[in-house]
């Protein structure tokens, strides 16, 4: 349908509300209207006497904010149809039935006897209720299957179920319900509106008679052109605006790109505990930890340039897996390379934590490190911070959001080649780890064995990407210029001890 700029509602919002079908999806780009176009038919329908038909509405949002704005919305419509109903009103529901769990919810009351009444997504709030349901960012409800379950029975009397919802990945539920209705295995009637979609029919148009800008065509192309290129990847752009589910399954940072970043020459450097290390005596545990640092690592330490800052990235485990610390140096023009790798295999807590403090205090200008604090790990995390303060170390729980944020961050910094990680192909198994389940990239359950023979669970990836969060961090050196001493002239030839002036903010002696 073209641009009518009289008309509230566009083409295929129109369309949407035109669908009578009991079930329904929307697939859609961000910010298309449609939510706002369901509010408008919650209206119509909760207005209508019993005897028209008429029913409850409920919305089940992600979040408290989503809510208000749908019964906002419905407010809105409700005075523009001029159909009588209440103000909003806020009232205290008891989430999932019980005692002590109440919760505030947003309601508009009409004089049909009907309400519009935003829920929780608790799925048993639903239970014993009965009228329409919209389940919005459906994708994205933790616990979509249960929500839709409770809200599929009221069907049986005669209500409707709306999803609605940008996609969060190739192998959510959301998508599976779209694919199946296509394929003619669900009777779901399903809307695609992507951004292309819906300019077609005059969002930009209306973007800009609300802002009062002059419509063309070129400032529409800019306008998506600048949605794509400010989103982090093109495939986030093509999922977001587009309606294209990311893939899963497949391994998150394509391998030509890792092979891309892998340098050859850089040490991997390992410790394995021996079966009797417990029994040993904290003395002849150390002295040995210290023969090791001395003999392997001090030397890689000595190699670093002082000039340049760095970051540290931990993943934890006690027993099994590794123990992975991963430098990070970061060059004056942002690019990143790791120097070397430590992987600790069935090593104490004491003594992981004498190895991190001894790497940790002589990596040059330190400006971050983030350590996982997941479970055990929380031991070594807390031992950092306490070192090192709360402010120079990211103590992680690692999570979905955790990691919707930092892989694509990682992942960009092969994209952009910035990176250098050593040549390995336990790095190479590592990393490619990390798949997207459910929208979300992160580690694949379940371990694997390495080239050595030793459990390996993507360790090194979690530990890049622990090191290239602490890259972000806002960390600074500590500059420390020694005195001279009196006796360095006897070592020094060169040096004046009288002339002190070459010491900047030199003090007493």
């Amino acid at each position: 349908m073209p641009f009518d700029p009289s008309e509230l509602l566009l083409g295929y919002q129109k369309r949407w509300i035109a669908d009578q079908s009991p079930l329904k999806i929307a697939e859609k780009s961000r910010r298309t209207g449609i939510t706002w176009a369901e509010a408008a038919d919650a209206v119509l329908e909760a207005s209508k006497s019993k005897d028209a038909f008429g029913t409850n509405h409920f919305y089940v949002g992600s979040n408290k904010e989503m809510a208000r704005e749908f019964i906002e919305a419905a407010a809105m419509w409700a005075k523009a149809f001029n159909k009588a109903a209440g103000d909003i009103q806020e009232e205290l529901f008891i989430d999932d039935g019980q005692e002590g769990k109440e919760i505030l919810t947003f309601v508009i009351h009409f004089a049909s006897g009907f309400k519009i009444q935003a829920l929780s997504s608790n799925p048993a709030n639903l239970r014993g209720m009965q009228g329409n349901v919209t389940i919005d960012e459906a994708a994205f409800h933790e616990r979509l299957a249960e929500v839709l379950k409770a809200a599929l029975a009221l069907t049986m009397w005669g209500a409707k179920v709306r999803l609605i919802s940008t996609h969060n990945g190739i192998d959510n539920l959301f998508n599976e319900l779209i694919q199946d209705s296509r394929a003619g295995k669900k009777r779901y009637s399903v809307h695609t509106i992507t951004i292309e979609d819906a300019c077609r029919e005059g969002l930009y148009q209306r973007i800009c008679q609300r802002q009062r800008k002059q419509w063309t065509v070129d400032a529409q192309s800019k306008w998506i052109d600048d949605l794509i290129k400010d989103t982090a990847s093109e495939e986030d752009a093509r999922e977001e605006y587009f309606c294209e589910p990311k893939k899963g399954g497949g391994a998150y940072i394509p391998r030509v790109l890792i092979e891309a970043a892998m340098t050859k020459g850089i040490p991997i450097v390992q410790y394995e505990a021996s079966s009797d290390f417990m029994s040993w005596t904290d003395e002849y545990r150390k002295t040995e930890i210290d023969a090791w640092l001395k003999e392997y690592i001090d030397l890689l330490l000595e190699k670093l340039n002082p000039a340049l800052n760095h970051s540290l990235g931990e993943d934890f485990a006690r027993r099994g897996d590794l123990t992975v610390f991963v430098p990070l140096e970061i060059s004056k023009d942002l690019s990143k390379r790791v120097p070397f790798v430590v992987e600790l295999t069935n090593l104490t807590y004491d003594m992981q934590r004498h190895i991190m403090l001894h790497i940790a205090t002589r990596l040059p200008r330190l400006q971050g490190m983030a350590f996982d604090a997941t479970g055990n790990g929380g031991y070594l995390a807390e031992a950092a911070a306490l070192h090192f303060g709360t402010e120079m170390v990211e103590q992680v729980m690692l999570n979905d959001p955790w990691y919707r944020e930092w892989m694509p961050k990682l992942k960009a910094e092969f994209e952009d080649q910035n990176i250098q990680v050593p040549k390995h192909q336990d790095i190479l198994g590592d990393l490619q780890k990390i798949s997207v389940r459910n929208g979300t990239p992160k580690i694949d359950k379940g371990s694997d064995k390495g080239s050595d023979g030793r459990q390996r669970h993507g360790d090194f990836a979690v530990g890049l990407a622990m090191a290239v969060r602490a890259a972000w961090m806002d960390g600074s050196a500590i500059e420390f210029t020694p005195l001279p001493d009196k006796h360095d002239s006897k070592t020094n030839p060169d040096f004046n001890y009288s002339d002190l002036g070459a010491y900047q903010g030199s003090g007493c002696w």
